[in-house]
């Protein structure tokens, strides 16, 4: 991956919108070389995917919580994680360090339906031993974005040097 690449995904990653045609003028390469590095970003895995960003108050899930989730599963299992990841509410699952298993992202309508989530999905799924929720009074600062570096010196495809 060089600086050209860097380029290319700094400006998807702010705008996946941005037409091919703008990506090469910005970059300084003609369109057809630009789409040849894009389809190959996304060859090699880089370029995961894009989507639309809905505000989660129109669909009706204004409440964010996170729950701490303790399994009965061996060190090293996910299985408990597979069937969380499942519940469509589930935004993220993380498997963790620490005397938790799962550190879980979810949506909600409000605090009676995130009760009901606990009690009846997560509650339902056999790995479960317990779980612990904070709820989010207010969010400062939410992004997927990752700050692409300004230099591809010692980058390889992955990232690493």
């Amino acid at each position: 991956m060089d600086q050209v690449d860097l380029n290319i995904l700094e400006i998807l990653q702010k705008d996946a919108r941005t037409p091919n045609v703008e990506v090469a003028r910005r970059i300084g390469l003609a369109p057809s070389a630009t789409l040849e590095r894009i389809r190959k970003l996304e060859r090699q895995g880089i370029l995961l995917g894009y989507a639309a960003r809905i505000e989660p108050v129109t669909l009706g899930l204004g409440l964010l919580a996170f729950v701490f989730v303790r399994s009965r599963e061996r060190a090293g299992a996910v299985r408990t994680g597979k069937r969380l990841a499942a519940i469509p509410e589930v935004q993220e699952i993380h498997h963790i360090a620490g005397e938790d298993c799962f550190l879980v992202k979810v949506r909600a309508a409000n605090p009676q339906a995130l009760g009901e989530l606990l009690r009846e999905r997560f509650g339902n799924i056999a790995g479960v031993d317990s779980t612990r929720t904070t709820i989010v009074l207010e969010t400062l600062k939410e992004t997927s974005s990752l700050p692409v570096p300004r230099s591809a010196k010692g980058r390889t495809a992955r990232g690493r040097v």
